[in-house]
């Protein structure tokens, strides 16, 4: 069993969306382990981000404008936040790739330096994953109730792939029914605009910015960073071929 010498906050947050310089919290829970491993109290807060929160992260965490309009911003209460984690580790849910540097970049901006090479990193999420993998040998016994043979094989692997397909079709009977709706489910939502994952289309058709400060609103409303995009920056050649019909004034 775990021995712990000190305690550890796990903990989850609930943002504006999922940019990590630009977006900012808008609920913080924060849930102690014990050395013992028993429980601390379950500490919350809602968060003013300073911003409006898009339509589609309120439909993922049902916090709206009208829920936060009267919270405190992060900086208000960024000490007493702070305080949670002194002495601590850390952990959560998919936590060192998202809530950690999301958190640490909000402490950063109210003026608090919160030092990662001083507490342990605990991700559940990566130990699902580590314990649990995701691979095609596992999809394979899970889906197909057998063992996969000579995997790495390109003839072996395509062929088990149309397998656990065939079986999740017979397994998630409320799938999509057409090849461009479950396109775009297994997208997870979103209907791909270039391979780097910069633009998707909207339920419109409408071509919209998957990343930065402009996450969700139309490319078309912000030429200006389309520009700085294709002159200023180095994005793949798909990604350029959007940007340049976007500033030639191809429709989308």
């Amino acid at each position: 069993m775990l021995q712990l010498k000190r305690p550890i906050v796990f903990f989850d947050l609930e943002t504006t969306g999922l940019d990590k310089e630009n977006d900012r919290i808008v609920q913080i829970a924060l849930y102690t382990l014990l050395p013992d491993l028993t429980t601390g109290a379950l500490v919350s807060y809602l968060v003013n981000p300073g911003q409006p929160i898009p339509a589609s992260a309120s439909a993922i965490h049902g916090i709206t404008d009208a829920d936060v309009a009267d919270r405190p911003y992060f900086r208000d209460i960024a000490g007493e936040v702070f305080a949670h984690f002194i002495g601590c580790d850390v952990g959560g849910f998919n936590s060192n790739a998202f809530d950690v540097p999301f958190l640490f970049n909000e402490f950063m901006r109210a003026g608090f330096t919160w030092d990662v090479n001083v507490f342990c990193m605990v991700d559940v999420g990566n130990l699902y994953k580590i314990r649990e993998p995701r691979t095609l040998s596992a999809a394979v016994e899970f889906y197909c109730k057998r063992q996969m043979q000579q995997a790495h094989d390109a003839r072996v692997d395509i062929t088990e792939t149309v397998n656990v397909f065939l079986a999740q079709l017979l397994r998630y009977t409320d799938l999509p029914t057409t090849i461009e709706d479950l396109a775009v489910y297994t997208n997870h939502g979103c209907r791909v605009a270039d391979l780097s994952g910069k633009f998707y289309y909207d339920a419109d058709g409408g071509l919209r910015f998957n990343f930065g400060k402009h996450r969700g609103e139309l490319a078309k409303e912000h030429l200006d960073f389309c520009y700085w995009m294709y002159y200023k920056a180095d994005f793949p050649s798909d990604t350029n071929s959007i940007l340049y019909d976007l500033l030639h004034e191809k429709p989308f």
